[in-house]
């Protein structure tokens, strides 16, 4: 039985998902503080993710050494890693995250990426083998769940990328970690949405000290 097709972010209260760059991830300190616009999306990006950075689990899967924190959030950050068997993501993100990952990147699974760009697949150590897929977000997917077999398949992002598999009717559910953060400006999620076709359905709400958890599940309207 093939697994679902989802996608799991974390969000501002105002609906940003990254914040107006991620170029901070490859600058130097000092071309960070030569440039506001970068200590900002630096400092936005922290924010909203800064209740993943203590997780044990995190610091695990990134090498990051022992300890953090165990709970709930924990719990979810192992659930939605535990349940994939296979990512798909955008070319953005992918030219963003490849100078930015460690050697052994945090995926542990095929990787899908959705590009015009011909590439042979790139394997990384730890289990991480990227696909560079020329024919859509349909194949990408198609790809991705022959890799997952019975588990499921994630839509890593970035938001446009998500956003086209939403319009498509392509995903199943989704999870947003709401962040106690406003950004003000940046990428929305749901910037673009086809509405009148997307109907959603509550799964759960679950808050912890940190963020609230929300999982939708995906209909048809």
């Amino acid at each position: 039985m093939a697994g679902k097709v989802f996608f799991s972010v974390s969000m501002s209260l105002d609906g940003f998902i990254v914040p107006e760059s991620m170029e901070w991830l490859v600058a130097t300190p000092e071309q960070r503080a030569q440039d506001p616009r970068l200590e900002r999306s630096m400092a936005q990006w922290m924010q909203l993710q800064a209740w993943a950075f203590p997780q044990r689990f995190f610091r695990e899967n990134l090498k990051l050494g022992e300890g953090g924190e165990e709970g709930r959030d924990n719990d979810i950050a192992r659930e939605t890693f535990e349940r994939t068997g296979a990512s798909v993501m955008g070319k953005r993100m992918f030219d963003v995250g490849e100078p930015a990952w460690p050697e052994e990147a945090p995926f542990h699974t095929p990787v899908f990426v959705v590009t015009h760009e011909k590439r042979d697949p790139w394997e990384r150590p730890g289990g991480t083998t990227f696909h560079f897929v020329n024919d859509g977000i349909q194949t990408a997917l198609d790809q991705a769940r022959e890799a997952a077999g019975d588990r499921d398949v994630r839509v890593a992002g970035g938001g446009a990328t998500i956003l086209e598999y939403v319009n498509a009717g392509l995903i199943d559910e989704f999870s947003i970690a709401l962040s106690p953060v406003l950004f003000g400006s940046g990428i929305r999620l749901f910037e673009g949405v086809d509405a009148g076709r997307v109907a959603l359905e509550p799964v759960r709400a679950e808050p912890t000290q940190r963020v609230t958890h929300l999982t939708y599940a995906v209909r048809e309207r």
